[in-house]
């Protein structure tokens, strides 16, 4: 007689391996989410030890390094040519007048006029989303000389007799005095300083665009009075 052995049943024969199985699951993804939240402490921890470096770069200040590197802009030169008599009379008695002594000088003077680049500053700079807007400080006469290579003394007179006193050096000085006063005046009249802004203006633009800037926006200052 055959006879089989059979299991009796019990509800923990078949919920057990399952709630074995779910056990483990569970325990799995306890460690996986505790692993989860320990990367994330280690990885905050590593970013409080090492911060972040953001590069942040003061384009005020570049700028103004970028300009004041050209120094004085000479963005006008005036040049002109000049006659200028100058004499010197020989006295007796107090007024008497017994001779005199004349020198005709012509002169070759040069007027430079532009910026002193050095006087700007940050708060000269002011950049917007779009826009660098640049303030210049007024323009001046940078340098005035008389060009004495080019300048030489026509006419030198002692009058009859050479009565006149012999000053050549002192007439020489006074007319070189007297040339470099009338080439400056000139100069000034000829709106120089108008001229030095005008050019400035786009010449410190052309500047900072080939430096790599866009939209440049400068602004000039109303020369002062004229020297």
């Amino acid at each position: 007689m055959n006879s089989s052995k059979i299991t009796p049943y019990s509800p923990d024969n078949k919920i057990f391996p399952f709630l074995k199985k779910s056990a483990l699951t569970a325990v799995l993804g306890v460690g996986v989410v505790s692993l989860w939240h320990m990367g994330n402490n280690l990885m905050q921890s590593w970013q409080n030890l090492f911060p972040r470096i953001e590069n942040q770069v003061d384009v005020s200040s570049v700028i103004v390094q970028k300009i004041q590197g050209v120094s004085e802009l000479t963005t006008t030169i005036f040049t002109m040519d000049a006659v200028v008599p100058t004499s010197s009379e020989r006295k007796i008695m107090g007024e008497m007048v017994i001779g005199k002594t004349n020198l005709l000088y012509l002169a070759r003077g040069e007027v430079k006029a532009g910026l002193d680049l050095s006087q700007i500053s940050p708060s000269d700079i002011t950049v917007s989303e779009n826009t660098i807007k640049v303030k210049l400080p007024a323009p001046l006469i940078l340098d005035s000389k008389i060009d004495v290579n080019q300048s030489q003394v026509y006419e030198y007179n002692r009058g009859f007799l050479s009565l006149g006193p012999d000053v050549a050096p002192t007439l020489y000085s006074q007319a070189q005095q007297e040339s470099l006063l009338k080439v400056q005046e000139t100069a000034c009249q000829q709106g120089i300083l108008t001229q030095a802004n005008q050019r400035a203006e786009i010449t410190v633009k052309a500047l900072l665009e080939g430096a790599g800037y866009d939209n440049i926006e400068v602004e000039t200052t109303k020369p002062k009075m004229c020297q």
